[in-house]
């Protein structure tokens, strides 16, 4: 279920924005789906319908790469930026998927918690790609601040995650189905910094 999303003249900030904004969109429903599992099945196709958009955004950022000389910030930039987005749509999409492998019916509250924060990242990336387009540089780096304190909050989730789950669990299966899914969630959150990383570096190179 591709999206009509692309612009008929390249703009590469355009199809950020549109890749962030289906990050958004996916973190969204990550959310709405822990929050209310009752219908876990229809959101989990939404989810893998938005990382196939996501794929299709990817291929199209590529594609344009390849066939323009004069780029509005570094090409490595640009190729980052396409890789990384997409890689947090995969690690959203392969803890969905993992919970939908293992029967996971209920989300623990902690996994609800991670998720709200990735909410907040995607939100402020996008946030932070607009201040870039507009060059308002100053505002880019507080963005990223920000990201970075939610990611070492996620951090700190994921720890405290694992230790409640080996300290009073005493379901061996259980432990490793919300382990792997709690280091999807958890990298999905390191790769978000990473997009930050990439903007604050993209910043430095026009400050």
């Amino acid at each position: 279920m591709a999206m009509a999303f692309l612009p008929r003249k390249i703009d590469f900030f355009e199809i950020f924005d549109n890749a962030l904004g289906n990050l958004t969109k996916t973190t969204n429903v990550l959310v709405e789906m822990f929050k209310n599992p009752a219908d876990f099945e229809e959101k989990t196709s939404l989810i893998h319908d938005y990382e196939r958009d996501g794929d299709i955004l990817t291929h199209e950022i590529m594609k344009e790469l390849n066939k323009t000389f004069l780029t509005p910030i570094d090409r490595e930039d640009i190729h980052a930026l396409a890789s990384t987005i997409d890689d947090v749509l995969d690690l959203i999409w392969g803890a969905v998927d993992r919970m939908a492998v293992y029967r996971i019916s209920e989300p623990t509250p902690e996994a609800v918690s991670i998720a709200e924060d990735l909410q907040k990242t995607a939100e402020i990336l996008q946030k932070a790609l607009k201040e870039l387009r507009a060059k308002s540089y100053a505002h880019v780096q507080e963005y990223c601040i920000e990201i970075n304190r939610l990611e070492n909050r996620v951090d700190r989730k994921f720890r405290d995650m694992l230790g409640k789950l080996v300290n009073e669990t005493n379901d061996p299966i259980f432990i490793i189905k919300w382990k792997d899914v709690y280091q999807h969630l958890e990298d999905a959150s390191d790769r978000c910094e990473d997009i930050a990383d990439i903007l604050e570096a993209i910043v430095l190179k026009h400050t």
